[in-house]
């Protein structure tokens, strides 16, 4: 196996780290305008943000409001569904697993799951329409699961998946024909999904202990779970939707778990807060450890950030269903994936995050980058659909560079 566990040049990756970051008072002012400008513009509702270094919080701040009905200003603990921002969450825990000595990265997926054995790959459809496949070709790996290079994709950014769940159905979008031979393309799927299955299979616990347990705890992580506990409910955002005219309209709630109940989904699911998943990010900027307690060793940090693709690149995904999604990720064509995140390209966005950043969302337009090169770290939440909705994206980009524009360090 190649590549495991090498030597780290630095936390997050393979550039040494830079020194620490700053923010004056005038810069701290100048991103929360940023913030009150995008709820102003009406591209969101509301939205917290949050900065940090290795060392602590630089910013932190809110606006708009967390129930626009009820006229509530959006405080900064508010406790948003991060959906697949538990994706890295789940990919922290295979790479315990691994430095546990319970897995290797190129170990095939059916050594744990035995349904994985007889994997089949999409070959087309007949002239009737129904579905032909054959059997795969390459055996899929844990690698291949967290980079996204497994072959299973998600009906909502792939309209051929969402054709074979018709033809089959009941049938989990990871228990389906292949798009392609794993490691040929990337696409994003419920991968994750099945990384979290590999997890309980492996502690023998469900997921949310594990996390809670192993992460959350350590951590000090106080506001992430697969439930939001009732009398905390009233700190979780009301969703919105884009309509057709632009407006922003509420969306109806979805009904928010007071106590986690299985199954629990390595692919979605937690709520969190952007103090929160500030501390996890922390833990990356240095090197595996907060607060003098170890996650994951500096190797282990260092390969999460390096490219798993070879000579593949992300691909745009398409709008399979609109209500849903716009087309995704930025980066696409040029960007990169690692275990667990994706990687930014070369060359990066002027004024933006460094190549090698690590980054991922939710489905609600919750956001996250990890930079190891400015060592910095931000998450930029809102509650609104679709993903990649064009105020959303506005709306972290005016964040983003208004971040870079106001760092103090070089």
């Amino acid at each position: 196996m190649t590549g495991e566990l090498a030597p780290a040049a630095g936390p997050g990756g393979g550039t040494p780290a830079a020194a620490a970051p700053g923010l004056s008072p005038a810069a701290t002012a100048a991103l929360g305008d940023a913030l009150t400008a995008s709820v102003q513009a009406g591209d969101v509702p509301g939205v917290v943000a949050l900065v940090v270094g290795p060392n602590g919080v630089l910013f932190e701040g809110a606006a708009g409001e967390l129930n626009v009905a009820e006229g509530t200003p959006m405080p900064v603990n508010a406790i948003f569904n991060i959906a697949s921002m538990t994706k890295p969450v789940t990919s922290v825990a295979v790479m315990m697993l691994l430095e546990q000595g319970l897995l290797l990265l190129d170990d095939p997926v059916s050594e744990f799951l035995p349904e994985f054995a007889a994997l089949r790959v999409l070959t087309g459809f007949d002239a009737a329409g129904a579905a032909q496949s054959a059997p795969a070709q390459t055996v899929m790996t844990v690698r291949h699961l967290l980079s996204h290079s497994s072959g299973i994709g998600y009906a909502f950014a792939n309209s051929t998946v969402g054709r074979l769940q018709q033809q089959n159905p009941g049938q989990a979008e990871w228990q389906l024909p292949l798009l392609n031979e794993p490691g040929a393309r990337w696409n994003y799927g419920a991968s994750t999904r099945v990384l979290g299955l590999i997890v309980e299979q492996l502690s023998g616990q469900p997921l949310a202990t594990f996390f809670q347990e192993r992460i959350f705890a350590p951590l000090g992580m106080t506001d992430t779970s697969y439930a939001v506990p009732a009398d905390e409910q009233d700190r979780v955002p009301t969703l919105h939707t884009r309509a057709a005219s632009g407006a922003l309209q509420e969306s109806a709630q979805n009904n928010v778990p007071a106590v986690p109940s299985p199954p629990f989904t390595g692919d979605g699911g937690l709520y969190s807060t952007a103090q929160d998943y500030g501390r996890f990010m922390r833990m990356f900027l240095n090197g595996g450890q907060l607060d003098g307690v170890r996650i994951l060793s500096e190797q282990s940090v260092a390969l999460m950030g390096q490219n798993q693709l070879g000579e593949l690149f992300v691909e745009l995904q398409e709008a399979a269903i609109p209500q849903l999604t716009r087309p995704f990720p930025l980066g696409a064509g040029k960007d990169k994936f690692g275990l667990g995140f994706q990687l930014t390209g070369e060359p990066p966005v002027a004024g933006q995050r460094s190549t090698g950043s690590m980054a991922w969302a939710g489905l609600f337009n919750t956001e996250f980058w990890i930079d190891p090169a400015r060592q910095i770290a931000a998450t930029h939440l809102v509650q609104v659909l679709p993903f990649y909705d064009e105020g959303a994206l506005r709306a972290l980009s005016s964040f983003e560079t208004a971040v870079y524009r106001e760092l103090t360090a070089p």
